[in-house]
């Protein structure tokens, strides 16, 4: 959960003040903390599913290892056969 605080005494005391009686402020107060707690833990959970992890990363870069020693081994079978082709 994140570090972000929603202080539910200072806001039920600013709807006392608008005159909402003090059970319609703290029922008011704690809806909004669940409220804002929702949406932070929406918005952690959608950020971590975008960020790469390691086994991302280590996929990536064997697929990439592939890719390289793949091109690496068609350049030398064409170099072979055109050499081939020369010699005859």
């Amino acid at each position: 959960m994140s570090a972000i605080t929603f202080d539910t005494l200072a806001y039920s005391k600013k709807l006392r003040n608008a005159g909402f009686t003090e059970q319609q402020a703290e029922v008011a107060a704690e809806a909004q903390k669940e409220t804002i707690e929702v949406v932070i833990a929406e918005l952690e959970t959608r950020h971590l599913k975008e960020l790469a992890t390691k086994l991302d990363i280590a996929e990536v870069k064997a697929e990439l290892i592939r890719w390289v020693v793949a091109a690496g081994f068609l350049q030398t079978v064409l170099i072979a056969a055109l050499l081939m082709k020369l010699v005859k």
